[in-house]
């Protein structure tokens, strides 16, 4: 049965620097959940019926995907997306040309400058993990969730608990010194090791549809938190594996963050509604759990339906490409690398060989006439380091945040509830 459970906090009144409502001892309630594994979950027939709906338009986007736009070039796209709008959520903000200019630059020297774009980049890493940890069927392991975590906390000052359950107490809102005024408090770190065992058990489950096992896993994995930090983005990470488990998505990402993102009080309203106390069979709980299933279920049919817009726009674009270079010899470097572009906005002649699997010199080739063509202009990355941009490329990722931040899928007539790229000008 979940519950408060009442602790006390030891404050240190020799601190300096702080007030001493920041330095003093107090009492605070930690939510203990109860477990997953084995709870009896009941979905209304309209919340069923939102699941299915949201498993359709992902399945959709997943299986159709590859009719238009080549899978591995919009899979880069989504996860860069779903990457960018997760990091958002948490207040790292950043455009699309900045990202993709940091990302080149660390191919090439190793290392970025820029600390946001760090922090995202890793997200990014992070994301590609938990999309390739498992396949359909396989079991999701607690190590994954490390290694995601790890891999998100890379390069930051932070990277020493990158991978490690919390041993102390953490919470969200008030004072950031103490939880006595806390908004939230997740449960004491002695609980974290079995709770994150029962996720894991109900994560690799088959008894719910995938897309209400992934609202319910997100929504726990958020109450336990179990790290020190960056819990909102492995656990936005957590859908996806979930999802992919369960053979919804198999191929592609679709951008469930950036709508979460756009209807930020809602999800929060939704994961606070989870967080029942009491019985998990009572009517309130029951109420709230299909509240939040029911969000989470919009949020992700709304992102796989734009996604899928998307990619008739990004379909567009290299139809359009291929016209201003034509003629293209079929599986040439260049045939390749048109269809790879849309994914790799910015990008280097090294990468363009990597990307297509041709030699330098034949990717070298395909760039100078992408170059001469007027869809590829060179830029300096870097200390002295040669790359290219698509600008056309980069404005087709913008308008897919812009459209994705607008409660009505446009920013032209409705404007967006949270910070998005400007529109580029033409």
């Amino acid at each position: 049965m979940a519950k408060l459970v009442r602790r006390q906090w030891t404050g240190n009144l020799d601190g300096g620097g702080l007030s001493r409502r920041d330095r003093g001892s107090g009492t605070y309630e930690a939510y203990l959940p109860d477990p997953l594994a084995g709870r009896p979950i009941v979905l209304t027939s309209e919340t069923a019926a939102d699941v299915v709906d949201a498993e359709v338009a992902i399945a959709r986007l997943d299986t159709e995907a590859k009719a238009l736009v080549e899978t591995e070039a919009l899979f880069r796209l989504l996860l860069r997306a779903e990457a960018v709008a997760s990091s958002r959520i948490e207040g790292l903000e950043i455009g699309a040309r900045r990202l993709l200019r940091a990302e080149a630059a660390r191919q090439l020297e190793g290392e970025t400058s820029d600390v946001t774009a760090t922090e995202v980049l890793a997200n990014i890493d992070a994301m590609a993990v938990a999309t390739n940890a498992v396949g359909r069927g396989e079991p999701i392991g607690e190590d994954v969730m490390l290694e995601v975590h790890r891999r998100l906390l890379a390069g930051t000052k932070l990277a020493h608990h990158g991978g490690c359950l919390r041993d102390v107490q953490n919470w969200i809102g008030g004072s950031s010194f103490n939880p006595c005024s806390a908004a939230f408090v997740p449960p004491p770190p002695e609980y974290v090791p079995e709770l994150m065992k029962d996720l894991i058990d109900f994560c690799n489950s088959d008894d719910l549809p995938a897309v209400a096992q992934a609202a319910i896993a997100h929504a726990q994995f958020e109450t336990i938190h179990p790290f020190i930090d960056g819990n909102g983005r492995t656990g936005r990470a957590l859908i996806h594996l979930v999802l992919r488990r369960r053979g919804v998505a198999e191929r592609v990402v679709a951008p469930v963050s950036l709508v979460l993102a756009t209807w930020s009080d809602s999800y929060v309203d939704g994961l606070n509604r989870f967080r029942h106390i009491g019985s998990a069979g009572s009517t309130r709980a029951i109420d709230d759990l299909n509240t939040w299933v029911g969000r989470f279920a919009a949020a992700c049919t709304r992102a796989a339906e734009d996604a899928t817009a998307f990619e008739v726009k990004a379909a567009d674009l290299e139809r359009s490409w291929r016209e201003r270079v034509a003629p293209v010899r079929a599986n040439s470097a260049l045939d390749l690398l048109l269809g790879k572009l849309v994914g790799a906005p910015i990008l280097t002649v090294s990468t363009a060989a990597t990307l297509t699997g041709r030699s330098f010199p034949a990717a070298n080739a395909a760039v100078e006439r992408l170059t001469e063509a007027g869809i590829l202009r060179q830029l300096t990355i870097g200390r002295r380091n040669r790359a290219f941009e698509s600008t056309e490329a980069i404005t087709a990722f913008t308008a897919l945040e812009r459209r994705l931040a607008s409660p009505d899928g446009d920013t032209r007539t409705s404007d967006p509830n949270r910070p998005v790229p400007r529109r580029p000008f033409r």
